[in-house]
């Protein structure tokens, strides 16, 4: 009889001890590939959240306050600096920004890595009311504020079109084709935003020029933001680069709530971790007693195979060959009650997390599951080999 046919026999002669082993293999591979499968969900939240903030550089004019005083009298706060910057610095800043990102992460392909979007600010009147209208590049600033949503109409497509915050048209009473006057020029309301919630809702948002050439602001902007679209983007270098080689500006890296996210979030799966690693070291013990319990129950067996001349290298792999079978069985079985709890606690953990299937965490589970049982029938299968002929006759 081969070794295989030899082990398949034992485990269907033994079936509820194997049965418990299994179970504990399985259970320390759910609680694993669980917490991976959560871990993923919510990792890929916290990203669309990072995604979802804009900008992670605000580049403005470098204006200081200057204190003023007079002997002893202080004369209050002068600012000191222009308070828009030059258009021509932004194809300086873009380069730098690419040029960053591809030393730090090894791109070698030409391109732009970075959103830039400049900004222009001017406060007016529309209607009476005071309004603030933003000259932007409508590509780029699309870009960067991906939460926006044109709830009627279409979003800006040339020069003398403009989209409207939610507010603004509701308090002006601005629909889509309704021409809105800007100093010397006029535009027509392609669009109005969905409430985001945020200033936008107030503001009037038209090309850049448009508002360059309405407001005699050519050449100048008042903000840039930029958006690194990677996780891995050195922002802090890109804005100490521009700080450094670029004069009359001020960049600053903007640190945003998702960060403290993601290092809760590592705390977080450490701990899990740890919680798993524990319970993999109880099915491992487990495992143990419920192969040395094997040992015992088959002492007669294993002394006529040492009569009839089986090594000690034999012995040891009928107990490899139960193991791996274990293994196998329980990692597939671990693998699909691991989703299953990630799907049930994964919403309660991490709020708005989606959680599914993570087809490539199944060869993990079983690669695991057969570790743990291979190592966890080490002893017992030593522990077999010493057993002597002499021992399996008295326990008869």
């Amino acid at each position: 009889m081969k070794l295989y046919q030899m082990v398949a026999r034992d485990a269907a002669r033994r079936k509820r001890r194997l049965l418990y082993a299994t179970i504990g293999v399985a259970i320390g591979t759910m609680t694993v590939i669980g917490i991976l499968t959560v871990a993923m969900a919510a990792r890929a939240r916290i990203y669309n959240q990072l995604e979802k903030y804009g900008p992670n550089l605000s580049i403005t004019p470098a204006i200081n306050n200057v204190n003023m005083t007079l002997g002893d009298l202080s004369l209050g706060t002068s600012s000191v600096g222009d308070n828009y910057i030059d258009e021509s610095k932004v194809p300086r800043i873009r380069e730098i920004a690419d040029s960053e990102i591809r030393a730090t992460l090894g791109i070698q392909t030409e391109g732009a890595l970075a959103t830039v979007a400049p900004q222009l600010f001017i406060n007016t009147k529309v209607k009476d009311v005071s309004v603030m209208v933003v000259g932007i590049d409508p590509e780029e600033e699309q870009k960067i504020k991906t939460w926006w949503q044109i709830g009627e109409g279409e979003y800006i497509t040339g020069p003398d079109q403009a989209v409207v915050g939610s507010e603004v048209a509701d308090l002006l009473g601005l629909k889509v084709g309704d021409f809105i006057p800007l100093n010397n020029r006029t535009v027509v309301v392609s669009g109005v935003l969905g409430g985001t919630g945020a200033n936008d809702d107030y503001q009037i948002f038209t090309s850049l020029s448009t508002v360059q050439q309405a407001f005699d602001k050519e050449g100048l902007i008042s903000t840039i933001d930029i958006r690194a679209l990677c996780n891995a983007c050195p922002v802090e270098n890109i804005a100490g680069s521009i700080n450094k080689d670029i004069s009359g500006v001020r960049a600053v890296a903007i640190k945003q709530v998702a960060s403290t996210e993601m290092g809760m979030l590592e705390r977080i799966n450490n701990f899990m971790l740890a919680l798993a690693g524990i319970t993999l070291a109880i099915a491992l013990f487990a495992v143990v007693n419920t192969m040395l319990a094997s040992v015992h129950e088959r002492i007669k067996d294993i002394g006529i195979m040492r009569a009839v001349g089986a090594s000690r290298n034999q012995i040891i792999k009928v107990f490899i060959y139960e193991a791996i079978i274990l293994g196998i069985v329980g990692g597939v079985i671990g693998y699909f009650a691991g989703n299953a709890l990630a799907l049930l606690i994964g919403p309660i953990i991490f709020e708005g997390a989606t959680v599914g299937f993570v087809p490539a965490y199944l060869p993990i589970a079983i690669a695991l599951a057969t570790f743990i049982a291979v190592v966890a029938t080490i002893y017992p299968a030593f522990r077999a080999t010493r057993i002597r002929v002499a021992d399996s006759f008295r326990s008869v």
